[in-house]
């Protein structure tokens, strides 16, 4: 560990924003919060308009680490205890320094605070805590925060820092608690956990005073959200899908995200990646989370264990589709919403525009691509009064061909052979790729 010694504001910020990069639970606001007219900044519920640079950082929120320094060591952290990297920690005044100046420029809108662990978890949650109070308090910041809880602080500060961010992570780090035990053996399943459900039961009791008490202060008004790792441990997609979704059920999370695994560190219990970070693993498992929260599909919907892993070349939604071809055509003009929403190329919002159109008349395909349906793959799925757009066969090999490679505007290729398929045949992996 090298700490250096007189760093200046600058050279603390190149490397405790460095530093933060690998932490993908950035998100924006979800709550609705007026300033009050004495502070600087406000929170709207459509969020913080972010975007990601090529490293990774959130660039429209002042995205740090309040230090680099850590007790643990984690085998898959670059801020392990054990690594040779240069070391900084700011100081709360330094924290709140920037953030005010950097919202004053309109660099920011906000700030995500997360930070290794410094000497202890109670003593790093007392400095953000401090810092949240400074900045709230004596700077008037009314924009918005998320900050990174640590598990093991006492109950008091999670509580504190509760009323004075608007969403808190608290990361699960890894999938089970075998490989927790594994590559992490300082943090226990138990420890993240429980402040997870004291955030949950505190936000449970502050909304019913906001009932009683409108001018009562807002704990945590976005929410909790969490982080998983994927590919460090040998975990499937099943186990990690039904991990989150026991997340989003028991303790009522926003979002759960998912890094794919970055080899930053030399260790012989991280596995060797010679095709990189399992980047297309986590976008499908991206997918996946958004079935279950907007979709209405479960996890077991989508995998099991004797199909434990998504597909690598179609989404999640139309492989489910393609493996229940039983359940359609649709008729658009008759299904219910929860139908319409298992058809490939329909959401929710697209969904709910032709429940309520067809009240007030017959639909077309016409109609349906001016809604927002993607024609291009909801067309193997769905009927239009009582007639398909094109005359297809309900057959999974044409189907699954056209989606990968499909034609102009929806219209299967004019030429299909019907054989067994072979998902190498015929596909270059640029193709693949464009394909996805």
């Amino acid at each position: 560990m090298r700490i250096a010694a007189g760093q200046s504001l600058y050279e603390k910020l190149n490397i405790l924003s460095d530093a933060a990069k690998y932490d993908v639970a950035c998100t924006s606001s979800g709550t609705d919060r007026r300033g009050s007219g004495q502070g600087i900044g406000n929170c709207i519920a459509p969020g913080i308009c972010h975007s990601f640079s090529a490293d990774g950082r959130c660039i429209s929120l002042l995205k740090i680490l309040f230090t680099n320094e850590c007790v643990f060591d984690c085998k898959y952290c670059i801020n392990r205890a054990s690594n040779d990297v240069e070391r900084a920690a700011f100081t709360p005044d330094e924290v709140c320094t920037l953030t005010m100046e950097f919202y004053r420029r309109n660099y920011i809108e906000g700030l995500f605070l997360s930070s290794g662990v410094l000497r202890n978890p109670a003593y790093t949650m007392e400095l953000l805590t401090a810092t949240l109070y400074k900045l709230r308090t004596e700077h008037h910041f009314e924009g918005y925060i998320h900050v990174k809880v640590i598990p093991g602080a006492p109950q008091e500060l999670v509580s504190r820092i509760g009323f004075l961010a608007d969403r808190v992570s608290i990361n699960l780090e890894l999938p089970t608690a075998e490989s927790l035990r594994l590559l992490a053996p300082h943090k226990t399943r138990r420890r993240i956990l429980s402040p997870m459900r004291q955030v949950q039961t505190l936000r449970s009791e502050n909304k019913q005073e906001l009932v009683q008490y409108r001018s009562a202060p807002r704990f945590v008004p976005a929410g909790q959200s969490t982080q998983m790792i994927i590919g460090a441990t040998p975990e499937n997609d099943y186990q990690i899908l039904s991990v989150a979704e026991s997340l989003y059920q028991k303790f009522e999370l926003k979002r759960v995200f998912y890094s794919a695994f970055v080899q930053v560190t030399e260790d012989p219990l991280l596995p060797a990646l010679p095709g990189g970070p399992p980047l297309l693993r986590e976008h499908r498992l991206y997918q996946a989370d958004w079935l279950l929260r907007f979709y209405q599909f479960q996890a077991d919907e989508l995998l099991s264990e004797q199909h434990p892993n998504f597909n690598v070349f179609l989404d999640p939604k139309c492989d489910w589709a393609l493996s229940h071809l039983e359940q359609f055509p649709v008729e658009v003009g008759s299904a219910d919403y929860r139908t319409l929403l298992r058809v490939p190329g329909i959401g929710p919002r697209s969904a709910q525009r032709i429940v309520r159109a067809r009240r007030m008349g017959r639909l077309d395909y016409e109609t349906l691509r001016k809604m927002g349906v993607v024609l291009k793959r909801a067309v193997y799925f769905i009927t239009c009064n009582g007639r398909q757009m094109y005359p297809l066969r309900m057959d999974e090999d044409f189907i699954l061909r056209n989606l990968l490679g499909s034609g102009d505007h929806g219209r299967p290729a004019e030429t299909v052979t019907y054989r067994q398929l072979s998902l190498f045949d015929d596909l270059q992996p640029e193709r693949v790729l464009q394909a996805l």
